[in-house]
């Protein structure tokens, strides 16, 4: 095919997009390599160790497959006996030092690691030889909307490229050396004390239970929407259980936003679920509100509305409306109040 590589991996032909990685042109033919730090969006960096694949004829090398291009004619096998002892330490070294609460995590059957334990697999005699860490490190609960575990987090680096890469905000990098390394802000201080903007986007692409969003619930079904909070039409979709809004995620398909929120459109949907919202109309009686029935307050709308004409009314819609209402909104001011005096909050 044009623009194609042709090349062999595990005996098998793949043809690759010019300008892909082995590891890449692998997981398109549906050849899973072991990979803990490589994200589609992200630059490779070869943190993880565990990728590794061996070329074979005139390459005759091992070689890290996130990072490695590929080439006309490469022979590649993914598992030899040498490869698998060496990610089985790679692996060893990670499982030594993190928590295994596994039934406790957010990330329990979602986790990258799991998936590469299971694949590699553990040796309990082996896991036996290596020390773990003596202290728990303190989670950090600061940031309102999630927190982050440090005994989970297996410093592959993808939050912190995240971070860099894709929202240039640099809120976090790694700090310390060898076996005190970990994820911080600038000064090691709490992620509310940084300069974070709490969109969420390093919780979605942890590939174990180290970012996680507080009080989040698996929903049970997923509805595709478009963002209410501002012009910019991200497209999400909400994550509903027992007829509550318990996610957002974005729409990868979405031109807009191409998958990635802001910290409204991830975390801004739970006013919906609120027991402070009103069930019943409020009228103001003797400088109080009271709540009445829906007649009465519709028959006092209609009342008021049918004195005001053209642009001495104005509406003013919200951002914690549907969509829908607020087309609806617009379409009442223009097409019955005949005036075009509407505007959103979130203009502002």
């Amino acid at each position: 095919m044009a623009g194609n590589i042709n090349l062999i991996i595990n005996d098998q032909k793949v043809a690759a997009p010019e300008g892909s990685t082995i590891l890449e042109a692998a997981l398109r033919k549906g050849i899973y390599i072991p990979h803990l730090c490589h994200h589609r969006e992200l630059l490779p960096v070869g943190a993880c160790r565990l990728c590794l694949v061996e070329l074979q004829g005139e390459w005759k090398k091992t070689v890290i497959s996130c990072k490695t291009p590929v080439k006309e004619g490469m022979v590649i096998k993914t598992e030899t006996p040498e490869i698998r002892q060496t990610r089985q330490v790679s692996l060893e070294l990670l499982v030594a030092d993190h928590d295994t609460d596994c039934l406790a995590c957010d990330q329990n059957t979602k986790c990258g690691l799991q998936r590469v334990a299971d694949h590699v697999g553990m040796d309990k005699k082996r896991m036996g030889r290596l020390k773990s860490r003596e202290n728990r490190l303190p989670i950090d609960d600061s940031n309102p909307f999630f927190e982050f575990d440090p005994n989970r987090c297996v410093l592959c680096g993808i939050c912190v490229r995240t971070c860099d890469e894709l929202l240039n905000i640099n809120a976090i990098d790694f700090a310390y050396r060898g076996l005190g390394t970990k994820i911080a802000g600038f000064g090691d201080k709490s992620r509310v004390e940084s300069n974070c903007e709490s969109c969420g986007e390093c919780i979605v692409k942890c590939p174990v239970g180290a970012l996680t969003e507080k009080g989040a619930e698996n929903p049970t079904h997923q509805i595709k929407t478009v963002c209410s909070f501002c012009g910019c039409g991200c497209g999400l979709y909400l994550g509903v259980r027992d007829n509550k809004l318990v996610t957002a995620k974005g729409d990868i398909n979405s031109p807009a936003n191409k998958g990635r929120l802001c910290v409204k459109g991830r975390f801004g949907y739970k006013f919906v679920n609120s027991d402070e919202r009103l069930t019943s109309p409020l009228v103001k009686k003797d400088g109080e509100f009271v709540e009445v029935e829906w007649d009465e307050a519709l028959d006092l709308i209609a009342d008021k509305f049918s004195k005001t004409k053209g642009d001495q009314f104005a509406t003013i819609a919200s951002a914690k409306c549907s969509n829908e209402d607020n087309f609806v909104a617009q379409k009442f001011t223009r097409a019955v109040m005949g005036t075009n005096n509407i505007d959103h909050c979130a203009r502002l």
